[in-house]
């Protein structure tokens, strides 16, 4: 088993803030991989009318899949979480009122990159908080998870092409 690599960056934010994207583009253009959204999987295959249950089914299954490329031979210097449980923390909270502590409890990246919402909504069938309002309050509260676990974050804002940039000048400082 190889040592975990050097440094670990969480894509962290509200829904359609070009996350997803990042990570893809991350792949490409820098060669550095990343753990996809288990979340998104769940969904697809059991439909959002989601329970706590679900919640924290899927943030066990996205600590597996973090775990596991953290544990990869083949892992450089940096390793993307597309997500991890301090989001699904967020959700919990949005949705329900209420963050088990086992939520907070499991490991935290180096860094979290929080996407604000200042980029234009895409519905895609899995995604719940479009309308302004409601964006705004999980935003806040996705912003609210990194303050309460006092993890390093820095702000992407912008356009998707200031957003990548900013991405990118973020992990380089980390590395």
């Amino acid at each position: 088993m190889k040592t975990a690599p050097m440094k670990t960056v969480c894509l962290h934010g509200a829904e359609s803030t070009g996350k997803s994207v990042l990570c893809e583009r991350f792949l490409v253009t820098r060669g550095w991989p990343f753990v996809p959204e288990y979340g998104r999987t769940y969904c697809e295959q059991h439909g959002i009318d989601l329970s706590m249950t679900d919640l924290l089914v899927i943030a066990e299954g996205q600590a597996r899949a973090n775990r596991r490329a953290v544990e990869d031979d083949d892992t450089p210097p940096v390793l993307v979480l597309d997500t991890d449980q301090l989001m699904t923390a967020a959700w919990a909270q949005m949705l329900f009122g209420e963050v088990p502590e086992q939520l907070l409890a499991y490991p935290k990246a180096d860094l979290y990159l929080l996407f604000e919402p200042d980029v234009p909504w895409r519905e895609d069938g899995t995604r719940f908080f479009g309308a302004d309002d409601t964006r705004a309050r999980f935003a806040a509260l996705a912003e609210e998870m990194l303050v309460r676990s006092g993890v390093p974050f820095v702000r992407i804002t912008g356009s998707w092409q200031e957003r990548e940039a900013a991405a990118v000048a973020a992990i380089e400082r980390l590395l």
